[in-house]
């Protein structure tokens, strides 16, 4: 075998990829395997499958295999040009601007497809660097870009030192010490990857940050990739803001500008593996379309995404129903883990938290915090992902994702953090909090009742008080 395909390019092994091995040899089911490990490493929106099964059912056109739909089976079947479905790309580029509020618009002919987000990076990848040549990365990152990004294309990528002190926010002075690192490495950088909303962080990039990023990749002449795949899942404000409004305001080389998206996360399609690359360089768009025949959405595919986008009231009401439902998982979820001592980074988008563990770390180093992760896996039986699998340069910081579970199998997991808590950190837990034995069996009793019986305008949930509202879902009511 090649030399490629034998060395640990993929970076499997990796502690990200393990919690996902242990929970697949003892999967949670809560009748049949009531002690197995539950899956909270997984960032996937389940939330509102049954929204969507609603409007399936009433479509029947929609699929390839009813009497309404069997029509098209023949010319969907068929080949199809790379370049993808007309109808799809014009229903994609729709819902990209949707998603963004409209503020901006989106060329169909810009649309390239990919096979989930994973075949769009690679896709980029291939085109902006030579071997041996580099992308700058914030930190912490996705742990799965060192496999999309480097194993079959031999680039680097060079972290960008972000710390917990500012929230992680990324600076002009850390982007400028990164590839200053690299340059004198005599390694050529070709490259910025950012993620907004940040995965794991789960938090936005404001106006000016983004556009100090742009500045700073225009001065230098290299590209920006902006991996925006969770842009639908900002739940409350401040609204997120893509990059493809900031370089209306901002003056640059609009050659160097490159966006990921996929339908995995904002509709929660990850079996589908509808990934897009728009760029706005004409060459990229050439390449990247050509490497497309390597990773093309199924046709039939094609079909069901371009009826479902193109319905606008089921895209308007289902974008106010998934952030609604992300707002109270979120809100109630880190509520739940606050009664018992543990905070997290303020966010407000993606599907999961960024976790601070740094108090139950018995060594302040790498080493404590996979100690800690091997308890929580091995004995807690939850498959959370230690930060240092994203490249974190602090240990103690966790990401637990929250949107793919039930909510009885959500309460299992939070009695689970509270038994183990109370067992052995009683420490870090305020007093007062210890002696309420009782509040375990009322928060495992919560979900039964409604959400709205929870949350007060403050923010900290009560017996009595309604749960406030997302800013952004509002318009609903």
């Amino acid at each position: 075998m090649s030399k490629i395909a034998t060395g640990n390019g993929h970076g499997e092994n990796s502690p990200y990829f393990d919690g996902w091995k242990a929970y697949e040899t003892n999967p949670f089911h809560s009748t049949d395997r009531p002690d197995g490990v539950i899956q909270m490493g997984l960032a996937e929106n389940q939330l509102c499958f049954e929204f969507i099964k609603k409007w399936v059912m009433e479509h029947p056109e929609a699929s390839l295999c009813t009497p309404e739909g069997v029509g098209k089976f023949k010319e969907t079947a068929l080949f199809q040009d790379y370049h993808g479905m007309p109808e799809f790309r014009q229903a994609v580029a729709k819902f990209m601007g949707k998603v963004r509020g409209d503020r901006v618009k989106f060329d169909p002919h810009r649309i390239v497809m990919s096979g989930g987000a994973t075949g769009a990076h690679e896709m980029l990848a291939f085109c902006l660097a030579d071997p041996g040549e580099a992308l700058l990365v914030p930190t912490p990152y996705y742990p799965g870009f060192d496999r999309d990004l480097r194993w079959r294309t031999g680039i680097e990528l060079v972290p960008v030192i972000c710390e917990s002190s500012n929230n992680f926010q990324i600076t002009r002075d850390a982007l400028e010490a990164a590839y200053e690192k690299t340059e004198e490495a005599n390694i050529r950088v070709k490259g910025l990857l950012i993620t907004n909303p940040s995965n794991p962080l789960g938090t936005i990039m404001d106006r000016d940050t983004l556009k100090s990023i742009v500045r700073f990749i225009n001065e230098k002449n290299i590209h920006l990739i902006g991996d925006e795949i969770y842009a639908a899942t900002v739940f409350k404000d401040p609204e997120f803001v893509s990059i493809s409004e900031v370089i209306e305001e901002v003056e640059c080389n609009r050659d160097l500008i490159h966006i990921v998206y996929s339908l995995s996360k904002d509709m929660g399609f990850p079996g589908f593996r509808v990934g897009i690359v728009y760029s706005y360089n004409d060459a990229v768009v050439n390449c990247a379309r050509k490497m497309s025949s390597y990773g093309l959405v199924s046709s039939q595919t094609q079909h069901l995404m371009a009826t479902m986008l193109n319905d606008d009231e089921f895209v308007d009401n289902f974008v106010v129903e998934s952030k609604e439902q992300l707002f109270k998982r979120h809100k109630y979820f880190t509520w739940s883990l606050s009664q018992v001592g543990i905070g997290s980074l303020k966010s407000n988008g993606g599907l999961f938290i960024w976790m601070d563990l740094r108090k139950l770390l018995k060594d302040k180093s790498f080493e404590g915090e996979m100690d800690l992760w091997r308890v929580i896996i091995n004995e807690v039986k939850l498959n959370v992902s230690p930060g240092s699998s994203f490249h974190c340069h602090e240990p103690g910081w966790f990401r637990v994702c929250f949107a793919n579970m039930e909510d009885s199998t959500m309460e299992v997991a939070l009695s689970r953090i509270r038994t183990f808590i109370f067992k052995n950190n009683e420490a870090i837990v305020p007093r007062k909090l210890c002696r309420r034995s009782s509040l375990k069996l009322s928060l495992s009793r919560s979900l039964s009742r409604r959400m709205d019986d929870f949350m007060s305008p403050t923010g900290i949930m009560s017996p009595h008080s309604p749960l406030p509202q997302s800013p952004l879902v509002r318009a609903r009511t």
